[in-house]
């Protein structure tokens, strides 16, 4: 048997190449949308890309799958469970709970496992040469590594009120099954630690059914429903704005992408009539040089690991953006951009040193920064507004006190909870979404602002005084 784990750090996704090296030939599970890399994988392994399927229609990123399909002809897998609302709206063969799918000697069995989602499916392999026990279980966003899938994503993210409450007690009994297969089985979920799908996945890879039973909390229910279902809906993180239309673009028919687009480098007059006219420039480059010096009225997401999520919170998608970003990045940044379908919405990009160059026009600002001292000095001073752009669990588990509490991701929606006359001090854990916000305060017409880079980080490691109560939005 031939196995690979194909891991995108940015979106924390996994996704699978499984073959029978006896007969050449390989499915691929949950698909990322730039397919190259299992093209490429096929092609070194003298596989060839049969079939192909996903665990469920997916909310954090834009999968692949039919892009793979198209370029390989290989034939598409997918769930029809979940009833009326939650089918694929494109052709596919369709899987139902105790369907197999065959893949040279190997065989996936397909176990529904609603929960996450109402057609969420689990595949259970077994490579028969080698053994007539199944030896792993592909759960998606089922089970995790010391975790188990969110059953609130419909509500919170896309908007269909009143599925949470359904989804946990599915998910409960979902869990209950599964905890019946074999304990030497092991455990490939489509997330780790950093997605949003979930609010504790653990960092490693892998595990056992029998492993998670000791030591993920929700195998720990075994007859208190409600405990479960309290615990499961309990402090789950704020889902990014795009998963609504990662949930909608991977259910319907949608334009293709096959190969990574190339995105044009503008001239200095090209950007200028682009920024005159209203299109957003994201700045990529670290938060210090941002805060050092920047264009006016520019956002700054650092093209990190993080770049497509963050952009996913603030970019919409029926507007075209310009990046500013070195030359050797703009490929990474375009695929990242791929993976939540935002890549046609780019425009095009310029370099640091055209930054310069339209900076003669544009000018240049940079923001005021404050240290732990400033920032304790003016903890009652009534002029002060203390922000903290934190998610609710980290603003739960301390703060600076009197601090307001506006996530990061909602600031557009709350700005009248934001002083247009007083001082306003941004801070977060470590200084990134602290110039973040920055960026979209001040591009919305705030400009009594200062950002404390150091954080909740260094508030800390001072010893300073932090609040665990919970404080109403002021």
């Amino acid at each position: 048997m031939f196995f690979k784990h194909v891991y995108d750090e940015t979106l924390a996704q996994g996704s699978y190449v499984i073959g029978c090296q006896a007969t050449g030939e390989a499915i691929v599970i949950d698909a990322q949308r730039d397919i190259d890399v299992y093209l490429e994988i096929a092609k070194k392994n003298n596989l060839t890309i049969k079939y192909i399927t996903e665990t469920h229609i997916h909310a954090d990123y834009l999968c692949g799958s039919r892009e793979l399909a198209t370029v390989t002809g290989a034939e598409m897998y997918l769930s029809d469970e979940g009833g009326e609302g939650w089918l694929y709206e494109f052709a596919h063969k369709g899987l139902k709970d105790g369907d197999v799918i065959k893949v040279g000697n190997l065989t996936l069995d397909v176990m529904h496992t609603p929960g996450h989602t109402p057609e969420s499916i689990s595949f259970i392999l077994t490579d028969h040469p080698a053994s007539s026990q199944p030896v792993m279980a592909f759960t998606g966003d089922f089970v995790f590594v010391g975790d188990i899938g969110r059953p609130d994503l419909l509500e919170e993210a896309a908007g269909i009120v009143g599925t949470k409450r359904i989804g946990a007690e599915q998910m409960y009994d979902s869990i209950q099954r599964f905890a019946k297969l074999p304990d030497h089985i092991q455990v490939w979920p489509a997330h780790g630690a950093g997605s949003a799908c979930g609010k504790s996945l653990g960092a490693v890879p892998s595990s056992t059914i029998g492993y998670e039973k000791i030591s993920n909390w929700a195998f720990q229910y075994k007859n208190d429903k409600e405990g479960f279902i309290d615990y499961l809906l309990m402090d789950q993180p704020e889902p990014p704005r795009y998963f609504a239309m990662m949930k909608y673009l991977n259910k319907v028919d949608r334009p293709l992408r096959v190969q990574v687009p190339q995105i044009p480098q503008l001239t200095t007059n090209q950007f200028l009539t682009a920024f005159n006219n209203g299109l957003k420039v994201i700045d990529t480059r670290e938060k210090e040089d941002y805060l050092q010096l920047h264009i006016p009225n520019t956002i700054n997401i650092t093209g990190n690991k993080s770049f497509s999520t963050w952009c996913g919170w603030h970019l919409d998608y029926q507007e075209q953006f310009v990046l500013i970003c070195k030359t050797e990045k703009i490929e990474e940044l375009t695929r990242k951009l791929m993976r939540v379908g935002l890549d046609t919405n780019m425009y095009g990009f310029i370099t640091e040193s055209q930054m310069i160059e339209v900076s003669s026009e544009l000018g240049f600002i940079s923001a005021d920064i404050v240290t732990a001292e400033e920032v304790k000095d003016k903890l009652n001073n009534n002029n002060t507004q203390i922000l903290d752009v934190r998610n609710d669990v980290e603003f739960k588990s301390g703060h600076i006190a009197n601090a307001t509490h506006v996530f990061v991701g909602n600031l557009l929606k709350n700005l009248d909870k934001i002083s247009k006359s007083k001082e306003v001090i941004i801070y977060c854990h470590s200084g990134q979404r602290a110039a973040n916000a920055y960026s979209i305060l001040a591009k919305a017409g705030f400009n009594n602002l200062k950002v404390f880079v150091g954080g909740s980080a260094q508030w800390s490691e001072l010893g300073y005084e932090v609040k665990t109560e919970e404080v109403v939005l002021a």
